[in-house]
């Protein structure tokens, strides 16, 4: 929270509120996706301190007092127990093996990861993302989950790989491509069940969990982790003086050790300053002068102070503003001119000259912010989730001229799988992008590839989470 946002408020009395809409089932005894803004309710008077989106069917939040709060059900379309907590709609404490207080979070698709006051990280769910490290808790919790993970497992990875048929798209109005995009899904739908069916009938590891308890994270003596983020199989850890660290799948690239490494079993450094390369569009780097291709340079800045993950891929930004991005590249989600995989941290050079202060990533798109409150996004766009106002996907980053943002300021931006969401330093909520669970907020379920406005009375604005398929909000009564 900058000075200018408390100069707004200075005068006024709050109450801090969450508000949740989009997939979260369980969150309502009806199991029904929740089209707009609804208040987090709890059976104790939780005052929140932080949101941090959550997962596929569950979310996260932090109280004030340091725990880390979740809820919603994981039955069909999340994680196990082990995951996210209890099922159902009533938030309560994930049972962390610490009494630190918690003071952020993260969840990708299967996996969750939490840094203490202290520095510390713990991390849980499925197996292949977390590293070597002391477990904590009954083992025997996660193997009757076993199979239900497995087959997740099969379904992510096939979600991955088939966004839709590309050869599908509608060039009608958005309603009428709902028609095209949900006969898509229910094919990618069947793939994912033989997919999955052929995944769990051909393990052989009957007796080997494939979930994991809370574990503390071995980082080297010393090291304290500022903040966490987490992608699909992969985590990003961000340490008090810029280092970042990486553990889990990396074979696109996105852990930026410069290979197809596959798994990181143990928390690598990643070389984001000191080893950075430019990226395929040079025409902003007419400072470093000639430069061979691939050959390595001192990304602008000292240290990194912000990183995000999407499904494959990673972003990192200095304390310059220079944007840096690594990992799959199918759609153009790094930035950098092409659908080109990256396997280093890499230098987004087209936005060179722009202080860019916020980064966030989807399942196939990346979205950031810069000190002047601009918006630019890149990547996969089969939803309208880049905001552009099409369905193309983009190479590189593109200034959002949209009506709706006209003399507004974004201050904080997330992804969640395919829509994205910023706010502004107004306190207005903006969202667009894939809507079939009313994951905008606009009270329908129709996609929008403009961002549009969330309206909520009562309330300003703080901080917005995107979770795969719903989105949480920070915000001060008014009452």
């Amino acid at each position: 929270m900058n000075g200018e946002e408390v100069k707004m408020e200075e005068k006024v009395t709050t109450e801090r509120l969450v508000y949740m809409w989009g997939y979260l089932p369980g969150a309502l005894p009806q199991r029904s996706p929740l089209q707009s803004p609804t208040v987090v309710r709890t059976p104790a008077t939780y005052s929140w301190r932080d949101i941090c989106g959550g997962g596929c069917g569950f979310a996260m939040a932090i109280s004030e007092s340091g725990k880390l709060i979740t809820w919603g059900s994981t039955d069909d379309l999340g994680q196990s127990y082990v995951t996210s907590g209890k099922h159902g709609e009533t938030p309560e404490p994930f049972p962390l093996p610490t009494e630190a207080s918690i003071l952020k979070a993260a969840a990708g698709w299967a996996h969750c990861v939490a840094v203490t006051e202290c520095g510390e990280v713990y991390t849980w769910g499925w197996k292949e993302c977390i590293p070597s490290g002391k477990v904590f808790g009954d083992p025997s919790m996660a193997t009757s989950y076993e199979k239900d993970v497995f087959e997740r497992q099969g379904s992510f990875l096939t979600e991955q790989v088939s966004p839709r048929s590309q050869g599908s798209r509608s060039s009608g109005t958005t309603g009428s491509s709902t028609d095209v995009r949900g006969s898509g899904e229910e094919g990618t739908k069947r793939r994912r069940v033989s997919s999955a069916k052929q995944a769990a009938e051909s393990s052989s590891s009957g007796d080997e969990t494939l979930s994991a308890l809370p574990c503390l994270v071995t980082l080297n003596p010393g090291v304290r982790i500022a903040t966490v983020a987490a992608g699909g199989r992969h985590t990003l850890a961000l340490s008090d003086i810029g280092q970042v660290w990486g553990w889990g799948y990396g074979g696109e690239g996105q852990l930026g050790l410069g290979s197809r490494i596959r798994m990181v079993s143990c928390p690598h450094p990643i070389p984001c300053i000191e080893s950075s390369s430019y990226g395929k569009d040079r025409s902003a780097t007419i400072s470093q002068g000639s430069m061979s291709e691939g050959q390595g340079f001192r990304a602008p800045g000292n240290y990194v102070k912000g990183i995000a993950c999407g499904g494959r891929h990673s972003a990192v930004i200095t304390d310059a503003g220079a944007l840096l991005t690594f990992g799959w590249g199918l759609y153009g989600q790094c930035g950098q001119g092409s659908t080109d995989d990256e396997l280093s941290p890499t230098c987004v050079t087209s936005l060179l000259g722009i202080r860019i202060e916020g980064v966030a990533a989807g399942l196939w798109h990346t979205v950031c912010i810069s000190a002047d409150g601009d918006v630019y996004a890149f990547g996969g766009n089969q939803f309208g989730q880049l905001g552009t106002g099409a369905d193309q996907a983009e190479t590189l980053p593109r200034l959002l001229d949209s009506p709706s943002l006209e003399d507004t300021h974004a201050k904080i931006v997330s992804c969640g799988a395919r829509h994205s969401a910023i706010v502004t330093a107004d306190g207005k909520v903006f969202c667009w992008g894939w809507n079939k669970y009313g994951q905008l907020g606009l009270g329908d379920v129709i996609d929008r590839n403009i961002p549009s406005q969330v309206v909520i009375e009562g309330c300003i604005p703080r901080d917005v989470a995107c979770g795969w398929w719903h989105t949480l909000l920070l915000a001060e009564s008014l009452a």
